[in-house]
């Protein structure tokens, strides 16, 4: 899947706007002395890190396959994902523990500069998420769910700001930082879990092997499907091979076979074509065509 130029410059925008706040809202956090803020500062960072590292390995990942990489560049966005995600479970649970040393020994915040930067938060974020939100490539659809992220994070320091301004319980403050990085975990958690099913090569969670078997064995001509192997490359990008025994009466099964596939959100499909009485020497493929022999005979 290829990115074209425009979405490329939409991170690249989304990047700079989320990088040059997070600065500032760093610094403005220590001035109000808000650990909510600080927090959601450090989760920018993390989110402009994020940001950066997806604009310049999807452009390494866009070159072509060579003698190194025979599968292509794909997998580097996903390293870029995975660094990503490490530095958000990483900084959530910093965020958490310095949370509660504050509900321990609550400090005086000055509520109305809160109320001040959530409302910047909200602006630029919203800008940032609106720039993303109509991206057709993978990334640029992360990166803009990044911004929602943001944004709701600085709705909700909005609220507390507000209601500690009026009713003076400073343990609001560490309270919805804590809130804050429990919801970016639990979505960081769900993303490193995926990246993690990835590189083991866990099959795609909507494929399921038997259905796929039960479509292709109503084609004219299979026998039997086995050595059947199904992977992603990038969790969009779909593999599979497999051993198709045939009776050999049917020279487009190799076209039905992968067409069926593409049906399934598989595109590339590498097919190895069996007689019945072919030898093959994978344990799987012996079984199965040893069934399929004896039931050859007894048929004739």
């Amino acid at each position: 899947m290829r990115k074209n130029k425009k979405s490329e410059e939409n991170i690249l925008v989304a990047f700079i706007l989320n990088l040059c706040f997070s600065i500032f809202e760093f610094v403005g956090g220590t001035i109000t002395n808000s650990v909510a803020i600080i927090s959601d500062s450090i989760h920018d960072i993390g989110d402009a890190i994020s940001i950066g590292i997806s604009y310049f390995l999807e452009k390494k990942s866009k070159k072509k396959p060579d003698d190194k990489y025979t599968y292509g560049y794909i997998r580097y966005s996903i390293m870029g994902s995975l660094i990503t995600t490490t530095i958000l479970l990483v900084g959530s649970i910093i965020v958490i523990c310095s949370a509660l040393g504050r509900m321990i020994n609550p400090e005086e915040v000055n509520y109305s500069g809160m109320i001040i930067f959530a409302i910047f938060g909200v602006i630029i974020n919203s800008i940032a998420a609106y720039i993303t939100k109509r991206g057709e490539s993978l990334n640029q659809k992360a990166v803009s769910l990044h911004m929602l992220e943001d944004v709701l994070g600085w709705i909700v320091v909005l609220i507390g700001a507000i209601i500690m301004h009026f009713t003076d319980i400073k343990i609001i403050d560490p309270i919805l930082s804590i809130v804050v990085a429990l919801f970016i975990f639990k979505n960081a958690f769900y993303n490193f879990k995926s990246i993690v099913d990835l590189f083991l090569e866990k099959i795609p969670n909507e494929i399921s092997v038997s259905e796929i078997k039960e479509h292709l064995k109503k084609i004219n001509g299979v026998r039997d499907i086995h050595h059947i192997h199904i992977w992603s490359i990038d969790g969009y990008n779909n593999y599979a091979t497999m051993h198709v025994v045939t009776d050999g009466k049917n020279i487009k099964i190799k076209e039905e076979v992968k067409e069926k596939m593409r049906e399934q959100g598989i595109n590339h499909t590498t097919v190895e074509l069996e007689a019945i009485d072919e030898v093959c020497y994978d344990e799987e493929c012996k079984i199965n065509n040893s069934h399929l022999n004896s039931n050859h005979v007894h048929h004739h």
